[in-house]
């Protein structure tokens, strides 16, 4: 029987890559999008691949789609082996330029979303004594990073929340929790911050104007080559760690994602050393 995986955002770039790699891997995949609609390019990526693919409606804002999703896969296999939360939203913005609307949606896609799926899964997984979750977080996570306020902190809250789940339910109910965490990934992702950003207009014209310009001035941005990976080399670390027996707490995808967060991971690099302390102390 081939183990299943739900994934989720994967109408672009990573989810894509995702999709099709855990197929060729043998998966039984769900790819889950909040807009069907707009599944051209993972279904042409899947032909073209010579795998097949189970499509789903799923938006991580949405509980009844997530709940409608899980439980058809359970209606159907009886069982969810993997789930990937994949779906996220950028946003590049400062604090004070932020709406309120705008800080409530890039937290709960980020962070809320990664809750919800994850409850929604976390019963058959916990009944069945197994599963895998992994949650897609990034460098953002580890380290603060000028205008991403509000994006690292969402970040940072799937950070927290992966490490808590694995330090009790994993030994107790051997469901394994992973955080992967990529520098920066050439995909539509940087171009919707892109969009994003210029739908809002220039930045104003006011102190944090020559900040601002000197970022982008950088390249730090968006234009690193030594910073960014494809959507298919980051899928492959994805993939390798969904594979092995047992996951790390979390993982880098690139050099520059371990140079640039080494101060932060350095003496305990899959973070595995701490949970065992969180463990040993509450257990």
């Amino acid at each position: 029987m081939k183990s299943v995986a739900l994934v989720t955002g994967t109408s672009t770039g990573l989810g894509i890559a995702l999709s099709v790699q855990l197929a060729q891997q043998g998966y039984e995949v769900y790819a889950t999008m909040r807009n069907i609609a707009k599944s051209q390019a993972l279904l042409g990526a899947a032909k073209k691949a010579g795998v097949s693919l189970n499509l789903l409606e799923l938006d991580v804002q949405n509980n009844e789609t997530i709940t409608q999703s899980v439980e058809h896969i359970m209606a159907k296999h009886g069982q969810i082996d993997l789930l990937i939360n994949n779906a996220g939203a950028g946003c590049v913005r400062t604090t004070e330029h932020t709406t309120e609307e705008e800080v409530h949606w890039v937290v709960d896609v980020n962070f809320h979303g990664v809750v919800r799926c994850t409850k929604a899964v976390l019963p058959y997984m916990r009944r069945a004594k197994q599963g895998k979750i992994i949650n897609i977080g990034s460098v953002g996570g580890l380290v603060g990073q000028p205008f991403s306020d509000i994006y690292c902190a969402a970040k940072f809250a799937v950070e927290g929340y992966t490490e808590a789940l694995a330090s009790y339910i994993t030994p107790n109910f051997g469901v394994q929790f992973c955080c992967i965490e990529p520098g920066g990934i050439v995909t539509e992702f940087a171009s919707n911050v892109l969009t994003q950003l210029q739908s809002k207009g220039e930045m104003p014209n006011d102190e944090y104007k020559p900040v601002f310009d000197a970022f982008l001035a950088s390249g730090a941005g968006f234009e690193r080559g030594d910073l960014y990976q494809t959507p298919e080399q980051v899928a492959q670390v994805v993939v390798a760690t969904a594979l092995k027996k047992h996951l790390p707490l979390r993982i880098r995808t690139s050099t520059w994602a371990e140079q640039f967060t080494t101060l932060k991971t350095q003496a305990d690099i899959d973070g595995l050393k701490q949970l065992a302390i969180v463990q040993q102390t509450f257990g």
